[in-house]
């Protein structure tokens, strides 16, 4: 029998994982899935992410794509994963794709959404779903510096580790409040490890007034990590939407939302 080529879109709740890549010795979303794929199709079989999700961070619409020699349709198939998967992972979506169908390789964009929750109390129900910042934010300032962020730099200064290269492209930056929570959401073709974790604490310190938009080109040119905040917390942070060709733009998805954006 031929070999398929599926695409999958998963919800879950990174509070558990060490992230979304496969790991020896820790629990990952990569692993649960081919663990229930597994016992599905009767096979082992890889399957690869849209984004390496870190430990802790959620997703709500990321895609994975696999290749597999099964005699079930797509909703059968669904199904039966979902009967397998843990309670903190569901299959969303499940379809046959083309052949060449990579859901990294074929990805234009990834779409984050990081929320800071905006009251004096400390959140109780939402403490695994967002950073707690109880002094108000100038979200004025705070599009002024994401401004800064949007276009192809070297975020040297926003990442952690040696070794890879550190420039990419931000297409889009929106920033906006909705009752108690603000919402920072950044599309780029790729992300560099904890970028958009960092890009929100320097983000925070401007609109606290502890930092000014300047601030964000200062550590673009420097590239000093030393100079930069420290990520902000991992449970606020969520993968909402990774985008291919013929699909919505990057900037009409962010327009959607009835937000002010920062785009070129």
């Amino acid at each position: 029998m031929a070999l398929r080529t599926f695409k999958a879109t998963l919800e879950y709740d990174g509070t558990d994982f060490a992230g979304f890549q496969r790991q020896r010795t820790a629990r990952t979303v990569q692993g649960d899935f081919e663990r229930a794929l597994e016992a599905v199709v009767g096979a082992k079989v890889a399957i690869m992410g849209a984004g390496r999700t870190d430990a802790g961070v959620h997703a709500s619409a990321q895609v994975a794509s696999f290749r597999t020699d099964t005699r079930l349709d797509d909703a059968t198939l669904q199904r039966a994963l979902n009967a397998l998967l843990p309670g903190d992972i569901v299959l969303r979506a499940l379809e046959t794709a083309p052949d060449d169908f990579h859901a990294r390789r074929s990805a234009t964009a990834r779409l984050y959404e990081y929320r800071i929750i905006q009251r004096v109390e400390r959140p109780a129900i939402d403490r695994l779903r967002g950073w707690h910042v109880a002094a108000p934010l100038n979200l004025g300032t705070m599009r002024e510096a994401a401004e800064r962020f949007v276009g192809e730099h070297d975020f040297a200064a926003f990442t952690i580790g040696p070794g890879r290269p550190t420039v990419r492209r931000v297409s889009a930056v929106a920033i906006w409040r909705d009752a108690d929570s603000v919402y920072v959401r950044v599309a780029g073709a790729a992300f560099l490890h904890r970028m958009v974790r960092r890009m929100v604490a320097l983000l925070v310190r401007v609109g606290l007034g502890r930092a000014d938009p300047d601030d964000v080109t200062a550590l673009l040119s420097s590239g000093d990590r030393e100079q930069a905040p420290a990520a902000a917390p991992a449970q606020a942070l969520t993968l909402v939407g990774v985008v291919y060709p013929d699909e919505v733009p990057t900037t009409t998805f962010i327009k959607s939302q009835h937000h002010e954006m920062v785009a070129p």
